[in-house]
């Protein structure tokens, strides 16, 4: 039982998102359906790394990731921090850590024949 059962709203739809909402999802999920920048993100949901440190981790060419980020980073699904003379790079939030992780985890669901759970 989930606690959104025992609300006194139970049996009526949720509140619908804002246009706001649903546009800033959408870009998102556009930044994400990149192979590349889905891959920078799983790495960058567990920890800071640098653009060397994730180029060899993924296998592209740094210049080929600094562009992902730089696209990442304005579209607020990755903050920066420098340390010296290097650029540290982190998911933003709890939020996009989880929709990482969750978008994988399905994937993973969808390709192993897991069976599927609420």
């Amino acid at each position: 039982m989930y606690a959104r059962d025992n609300d006194s709203a139970a049996g009526r739809p949720p509140e619908q998102p804002t246009p706001a909402q649903v546009n800033a999802a959408v870009d998102a999920f556009r930044m994400l359906s990149d192979g590349t920048r889905l891959r920078l993100m799983w790495l960058l949901s567990s920890g800071e790394q640098d653009v060397n440190s994730l180029a060899e981790d993924i296998g592209v060419p740094r210049p080929s990731v600094s562009q992902h980020l730089a696209k990442l980073r304005l579209a607020g699904l990755v903050d920066t921090r420098r340390d010296g003379r290097r650029v540290l790079y982190r998911a933003r939030d709890s939020h996009v850590r989880t929709l990482i992780a969750e978008a994988l985890f399905h994937a993973g669901h969808e390709v192993s024949g897991l069976p599927r759970h609420d």
